[in-house]
């Protein structure tokens, strides 16, 4: 690893121990009341992170190859995406399970695509599967969010399975790929649908 890539990973993980415990008391002051998810147990998170990129940079900064394939910008990912995960379900901040669910497996998405045969190598469905696993795992805790869940599987299974979705269709396949190229505008709208709704 270069030193400028060792500088860059460096800095990340202070960027990540400063936002989780010296600025997260002003976060919690300015965002009372909003809304927003923030962390009020603030010793899981930032203590996944020291152990996970600690571990890293030990096997960088050692020669270690045990896993030569890990050493690289996913797992940094996953290590952030399971301390929100054990936040999540450790310290009951369900919130905090949804970019969990999406950074952990983004790392793995990324470590496995075009290297695993059974893994999808479609970036875009895969990602759109990942938050609504993401908001499913939120919804067995909260009871909320399962609408978005089911949306979002949808859309992910269109994505994923394009080509044989469009083969079963047949001798209709040339109309279907003519309405398909719209398919963001459905999300466009969808979209605007959540934004619109009125909580109950």
């Amino acid at each position: 690893m270069s030193p400028a890539n060792q500088s860059k990973s460096l800095c990340f993980l202070l960027y990540f121990l400063m936002y989780s415990t010296k600025k997260l008391e002003d976060i919690q002051v300015n965002l009372t009341g909003s809304g927003v998810f923030v962390m009020k147990n603030q010793r899981i998170f930032p203590g996944i992170i020291l152990i996970g990129f600690g571990g890293y940079f030990f096997l960088q900064q050692t020669g270690i190859t045990i896993f030569p394939q890990f050493l690289s910008w996913p797992t940094l990912l996953m290590i952030v995406g399971i301390a929100f995960l054990g936040q999540g379900y450790s310290a009951k901040e369900y919130e905090a399970i949804l970019p969990g669910v999406i950074l952990t497996g983004f790392g793995l998405h990324f470590h496995l695509a075009g290297h695993a045969s059974f893994w999808p190598n479609n970036t875009s469905g895969m990602l759109i599967l990942l938050i609504s696993i993401g908001l499913f795992l939120r919804f067995l805790k909260t009871n909320s969010g399962l609408f978005q869940a089911v949306v979002f599987l949808l859309f992910s299974i269109l994505l994923l399975f394009n080509d044989k979705i469009m083969g079963y269709f047949g001798v209709l396949q040339s109309s279907i790929s003519f309405i398909w190229k719209f398919w963001p505008a459905l999300i466009i709208v969808v979209g605007v649908y959540f934004l619109l709704k009125k909580k109950k």
